[in-house]
């Protein structure tokens, strides 16, 4: 019994579908971060010279009011172009990159739209379980994981900014756009190495997010049988279930229909397929019946096999309602199925190995 309570079993899709309804699902930050750095550097690197422009515009005009008395109109004016150019310039990197999250998001696990983890739960509210929460062994993996990304993005760019500001003497001789350039590779070469630091470890997030998702939702032996329990007593399930019973009954109904020797219908509404193999049936046998749409189906596939198709209404409607698929049919209709049959053989559509 305590070996049914262990949660050993991995989680079944029903747990994990009421898992994302819940909100709860495997998304590791670090690759949403990845995605998000890649396109903020791409989406700089294509307006570069666009934000340089209005960069050196903006300048232009700052160097155009030095001689101009400050005073509460011309504050003003300064503030609002400054803030016309400044959105200019983020708004459409902003907008790429907030899709960027978005696709970062929705590429590790789908789209998930649900409004309970908007519900307000008052047991987070609980001081003590949240204090445990502090100290929990998750925790202590993420502050791990956040204390060594900081320590080797800072030494690194440590690295990378003490041998640019050596650079720096030279570099303040060369013109406005010169320097412009010198800093656009600049950032180029640090921002492709931070992103390569980030991408390794958003790969083993990745991978520990995953397994503690999974590791969480195992479930107990116990809760794997409760669980199909309760989808058996499901209409919905029952349901579904016939429907995908009666379709692959159906389909191998059909499929026997080729083997038949006759197709008796009435003609319209009914159609019964029966076939007679002496040496493994001691009466004819019922491969295929129905009406309506499974009537003309059961006619047409008929047709296309070369079975040949008799009118008998009395007879067809008897065998649709006395006979079950692969059963043998009555005594009392075995006279009037045998002159059919005799009728066909006389036809010379009886199959080798029949008779």
């Amino acid at each position: 019994m305590a070996d049914d309570q262990e949660k050993t079993e991995e989680p079944t899709a029903k747990k994990i579908e009421d898992a994302r309804l819940e909100g709860n699902v495997a998304k590791s930050q670090d690759i949403v971060g990845v995605v998000v750095l890649f396109v903020a550097i791409l989406a700089l690197l294509m307006m570069f010279t666009f934000i340089a422009d209005r960069l050196l515009n903006l300048s232009r005009y700052y160097f155009s009011l030095m001689n101009q008395p400050l005073d509460r109109e011309l504050m003003l004016d300064m503030a609002v172009v400054t803030f016309r150019e400044f959105l200019i310039m983020a708004l459409p990197i902003s907008v790429v990159v907030a899709i960027a999250g978005v696709f970062g998001t929705v590429a590790q696990m789908g789209f998930n739209f649900t409004t309970k983890p908007l519900m307000p739960n008052f047991s987070k509210l609980d001081p003590i379980k949240g204090f445990g929460n502090l100290f929990s062994f998750q925790k202590m993996i993420e502050s791990i994981k956040i204390t060594l990304k900081s320590l080797t993005a800072l030494g690194i760019g440590f690295l990378f900014f003490w041998y640019y500001i050596e650079e720096l003497p030279t570099v303040a001789l060369f013109a406005l756009e010169d320097q412009m350039g010198w800093l656009r590779d600049k950032a180029i070469v640090l921002a492709s190495v931070m992103l390569i630091i980030i991408f390794i470890y958003a790969i083993f997030d990745l991978f520990i997010t995953r397994k503690q998702y999974f590791d969480k939702l195992k479930m107990s032996k116990q809760e794997i049988k409760d669980e199909m329990k309760n989808m058996e007593g499901d209409p919905h399930i029952k349901a579904k279930i016939r429907q995908i019973q009666m379709q692959a009954a159906r389909k191998r109904m059909m499929s026997s229909v080729p083997t038949a020797d006759v197709v008796i219908t009435n003609p319209t509404h009914y159609a019964v397929a029966i076939v007679y193999d002496e040496t493994k049936h001691n009466a004819p046998v019922v491969v295929a019946k129905g009406v309506d749409n499974i009537a003309i189906q059961i006619k047409k596939i008929a047709r296309e096999n070369g079975v040949h198709i008799v009118q008998n209404p009395p007879l067809a409607r008897s065998l649709y309602k006395e006979v079950e698929i692969d059963r043998a049919i009555p005594d009392m209709l075995f006279a009037a199925v045998a002159e059919v049959l005799a009728y066909v053989y006389k036809m010379g559509k009886k199959r080798k190995g029949n008779f």
